[in-house]
């Protein structure tokens, strides 16, 4: 089962918490794939079956308190937790993406973990190799929390309003849609009736009367 499927098969209540566990998993570093997971629960929202700021609330406070455990775990571990990981899990901590990683901190500094919250490799990196790095902790706070808020809620509002928008024009084309049926099933029997009144005004002997012949009264009996 898919992660969107799971998060749909849930109660309701627990949308809330699975949104904020995933997001702040992903965010320490474990690549779960929480946009989607966050894309999911929005449009649950959109639908009426959860609440949005309940969703954008939880998914800002997972992003925020998974990127500062990831930061604890990156400060007390250091590059040798990301040789160790490489070797275990080769596909998301591999050396090339821990050298892009790595590229991205130096060029941008405390916004690479802010602008990482959008790149699904720098949003798992960017709290652990932020503490690897010994970065400051109230640069990485401050980056930490304005990327936690635009990306977490940012993304759940945006997709609660298109997936509104969506659904009251999936409504309006509905009623369209059965309009156009109902005046192109009157179209359809106009258009029959006036084609068969021509095949009979081509074909009279089709309708029991001589060709030619007009209809007479009945002649009475004589007696």
């Amino acid at each position: 089962m898919h992660i969107d499927q799971w998060i749909e098969s849930v109660p309701p209540s627990s949308v809330y918490a699975l949104i904020g566990l995933i997001i702040g998993l992903e965010s320490l570093g474990i690549p779960l794939p929480g946009e989607i997971a966050l894309i999911t629960s929005a449009l649950l929202a959109a639908q009426g079956v959860v609440n949005p700021w309940g969703v954008a609330l939880c998914a800002i406070a997972g992003a925020i308190i998974g990127d500062s455990i990831g930061y604890a775990i990156g400060r007390r571990g250091g590059r040798p937790l990301f040789e160790k990981l490489g070797r275990k899990f080769p596909k998301h901590f591999g050396p090339d993406h821990l050298e892009t990683a790595e590229r991205s901190f130096q060029k941008w500094g405390m916004w690479a973990v802010f602008f990482g919250r959008f790149v699904a490799l720098l949003r798992i990196f960017a709290g652990p190799l932020a503490g690897t790095l010994r970065m400051p902790y109230w640069k990485f706070l401050i980056a930490n929390v304005l990327g936690g808020v635009v990306w977490a809620g940012g993304t759940t509002l945006l997709v609660y309003q298109v997936g509104k928008v969506a659904e009251q024009y999936l409504k309006g084309a509905s009623y369209i849609g059965l309009g156009a049926a109902v005046l192109f099933g009157a179209g359809s029997a106009l258009v029959l009736k006036r084609r068969a009144g021509k095949s009979r005004a081509r074909h009279p002997e089709q309708s029991g009367l001589p060709s030619g012949e007009p209809i007479r009264p009945m002649e009475q009996p004589v007696d």
